[in-house]
């Protein structure tokens, strides 16, 4: 059976870290915990899991402290885990038939990386990660901040799923900090960098500069298709807080050239149009992301509800605004099999059941 080494980097993790670590002490046959800086308990926490513990000096550079915890490994797999990570019992039992079965020819395992979720505790937001590595293929991480192993040689795609758990808060303007100081030090970005850059710039409400970073991204010759698709995704929502709706919808539409059309960018079109009362042109993007298929292996971010609950909801909504509530009622119930708990699915079926009702009468 191959062995694993489970390398992390920890600062000030007291409050979460020995619920991660009680989830694969069974799994792991090595565990590496490189502290950078923390002032709280969690290098004690660490200790009752471990003796291999190390410190690094934060450089605000991810891949560094990263690279280091892997240079500590000696087992045939490097598996990384955040602090606030966790494993449930299920796909604990996953990763321990995955450990058993691993054919030592396979570079990277891919992972399900769960990182929202909804009131029910449903996995709303995920992605593919690179989460187990061959120790002897040396892969290095990349990047300062949202830093990356690009996956090559024999791949492994499999269904065991980490939950990204957050009990705290980090520090919003942490990652943006980062960026304007390597800007500042004259260091230019790659690619990969630009994209996130640019969404921090969204996510700190600073939309013009984001749509000219994300332009710069756009024109380069070396973008992945699914960051490029979540750019246009990201820029388009730019745009309608700029207030130019059809730059807006030509960002949408733009992402088309870059690979068939996700649910995430039909739902957006037809959250456009339904703002903009065109419930049947609005109708026809819903229908159309209720028919794909979650893209299982693409790589890119996914929101889970985009293939099933919320154009369900936006038909039942869609539909009760025309006047055909039948069809509304419908929808509603099919993203009640979805979601039989969610109080706006509750509230929808009440309402249907008094107005189907009166239309009988």
């Amino acid at each position: 059976m191959p062995t694993i080494s489970l390398c992390m980097i920890v600062k000030n993790e007291e409050s979460v870290l020995g619920r991660c670590l009680s989830c694969v002490k069974d799994i792991a046959d090595e565990i590496i915990v490189v502290d950078t800086g923390s002032e709280d308990k969690t290098k004690e926490i660490a200790a009752m899991y471990t003796d291999k513990i190390y410190d690094f000096e934060w450089i605000d550079d991810f891949a560094a402290a990263r690279n280091f915890s892997f240079s500590k490994a000696k087992m045939d797999y490097i598996m990384w885990l955040d602090a606030d990570d966790i494993i449930d019992y299920e796909n604990r039992q996953k990763l321990l038939e995955l450990k058993s079965s691993l054919d030592l020819s396979t570079d990277i395992v891919m992972m399900k990386y769960h990182v929202a979720f909804d009131d029910n505790d449903n996995p709303t937001f995920s992605y593919y990660r690179e989460r187990l590595m061959k120790r002897s293929r040396h892969f290095l991480w990349k990047g300062e901040i949202h830093e990356v192993i690009t996956p090559s040689g024999n791949i492994k795609y499999c269904d065991v799923a980490v939950f990204h758990k957050k009990l705290k808060v980090n520090d919003p303007d942490r990652n943006i900090r980062i960026f304007e100081k390597l800007l500042k030090e004259g260091k230019k970005l790659e690619t990969r960098q630009k994209f996130y850059y640019a969404r921090e710039l969204y996510y700190h409400e600073k939309y013009s500069e984001a749509v000219k970073v994300f332009e710069e991204f756009f024109n380069a010759d070396d973008k992945w298709i699914e960051n490029s698709i979540s750019a246009c995704l990201d820029i388009s929502r730019c745009y309608l807080r700029l207030g130019d709706e059809n730059k807006a919808l030509q960002s949408l539409f733009n992402s088309f050239i870059y690979d068939s059309p996700r649910a995430e960018i039909c739902c957006e079109i037809g959250f456009i149009k339904m703002k903009n009362k065109k419930y049947n042109e609005a109708i026809f993007w819903y229908e159309l992301a209720s028919k794909m298929k979650y893209p299982i292996q693409s790589g890119g971010f996914s929101s889970v509800d985009c293939y099933g609950y919320i154009p369900y909801m936006q038909l039942c909504v869609c539909y009760d605004k025309i006047g055909k509530y039948q069809e509304a009622c419908n929808y509603n119930e099919k993203a009640g099999k979805i979601k039989p708990d969610d109080k706006n699915y509750l509230a929808n079926k009440r309402y249907f059941d008094q107005r189907l009702k009166n239309i009988k009468k």
